[in-house]
């Protein structure tokens, strides 16, 4: 541990260059094990521990240096490919994600099938060497600039609902492919609903085997929840993103460093601090009933972190907390409800108004030293249902524990034992 900073600092002396484009710098970091030290060195890692990866990325930080390739390619498409992927998989994407060659997206939820993933209905039927794929799915973050796409399929409608699914690596330049986007209430758009009409999936292309698609998707379930319990996003310290589509591969790599000083956008994070500072900037700070809600998000916060820091110590001592990934969900989206009642209750009538354009004019009247606060409240505010939806429901990761932690039984059903195509459905 201590002469990993040593190590990188030499590192980045001789590599790192902000005359680079953002496509050289990340080919040098994916081929060094720098963009993901925490993946094993067989897929292209240095398998250092959790702790370790952080420390890397605070390096990066402090020096100004661009962060590595971010989205869902380093966050879920990589780890599960060299979890559950061929050799030939693992060298044919895993250095494309390193190296922010390709973008992924995340093919999994349906409109019908709601909760239930495994209810999911998009076919792909064999034809020759592929398969053809119809179909539709939603919520699918980063769709429009994604080059590749993880999708889950239903390969065998006469097998029970968990036994006939197949995860396919998805090539999203073809025809047949729809991407719309979903502008949401924060006026943004990060989601997507993807029409499949007739698209093409590779044998070659499916992870796991034929049919085993639901063994798969747990692991990327999985990389996800522990993921979004921990707050990361997968991405860097930067706003480039990678892949063909969004176009910041051939720009300059320093014009994507933002320097400690610079004034970052409002972000859809947890931060306590935030409010904090909105509290005593609107003379709150010392209402009984104001600290008392301050307080149990600042106790939030710290049994989170002491959550991830026990969790990283079992793991070094290859142990775990079981449900660790699914507990820390669900405390995550309790602390949004928590910060979006304070937040709204410190700004008063002026949380109802809120800034859809570009973050550089006024929203709630206030004066200039609030108003960068009160838009990041009114965005977490706006998007505060969302993380009890995505990554699996608030009523999901409970349904998990209850029944695969604390051994309690199912509900009735027939599901597991019924033929797909015989199980009652709304539609």
């Amino acid at each position: 541990m201590s002469a990993l900073p040593a190590d990188l600092d030499t590192w980045l002396d001789d590599n790192w260059d902000p005359d680079l484009t953002v496509g050289e710098w990340w080919e040098r970091l994916g081929t060094s094990g720098w963009a993901a030290p925490h993946w094993p060195t067989e897929a292209f890692g240095m398998g250092l521990s959790n702790a370790e990866a952080a420390q890397v990325r605070r390096v990066f930080k402090e020096r100004g240096v661009l962060g590595p390739p971010g989205g869902l390619g380093l966050l879920l498409a990589g780890p599960t490919i060299y979890t559950h992927g061929t050799p030939e998989q693992v060298q044919r994407h895993l250095p494309d994600i390193l190296c922010g060659r390709r973008a992924w997206c995340q093919l999994f939820s349906e409109p019908v099938a709601g909760s239930d993933l495994a209810g999911l209905q998009t076919r792909a039927e064999r034809d020759g060497d592929e398969y053809r794929v119809n179909g539709q799915k939603v919520w699918t973050s980063a769709g429009h600039v994604a080059d590749l796409g993880m999708l889950i399929a239903r390969t065998d409608p006469d097998a029970p609902k968990h036994r006939g699914i197949t995860w396919f690596v998805l090539d999203m330049h073809q025809p047949g492919l729809d991407v719309r986007p979903l502008r949401e209430l924060t006026g943004h758009a990060l989601f997507n609903e993807v029409f499949l009409t007739d698209v093409a999936a590779r044998e070659a292309d499916i992870v796991g085997g034929l049919g085993n698609g639901w063994s798969v998707t747990k692991t990327t379930l999985a990389f996800e929840r522990a993921g979004l319990g921990a707050g990361s996003s997968g991405a860097g310290e930067s706003s480039a993103y990678p892949g063909t589509v969004a176009g910041h591969l051939e720009r300059r790599a320093g014009d994507f460093v933002k320097p400690p000083s610079a004034k970052r956008a409002p972000s859809l994070s947890v931060d306590p601090d935030r409010v904090v500072e909105l509290a005593r900037a609107r003379g709150a700070a010392t209402d009984p009933l104001v600290r008392q809600c301050l307080a149990r998000l600042h106790t939030e916060q710290q049994i989170a972190r002491y959550m991830v820091l026990r969790n990283k110590d079992l793991r070094a001592r290859r142990s775990e907390v079981p449900g660790m990934g699914n507990i820390a969900k669900l405390r995550m989206s309790a602390m949004f409800r928590q910060v979006r009642e304070l937040g709204l209750e410190l700004l008063g009538a002026r949380g109802m108004l809120h800034d859809y354009g570009d973050g550089s004019g006024p929203a709630t009247g206030l004066p200039a030293d609030l108003e960068d606060r009160a838009r990041a409240t009114t965005a977490v505010a706006l998007w505060s249902p969302a993380p009890s939806i995505y990554g699996g429901t608030d009523e999901v990761q409970r349904n998990i524990l209850a029944e695969r932690i604390l051994g309690l039984p199912r509900d009735s059903s027939d599901d597991t034992t019924l033929p797909f195509r015989e199980v009652p459905r709304n539609v």
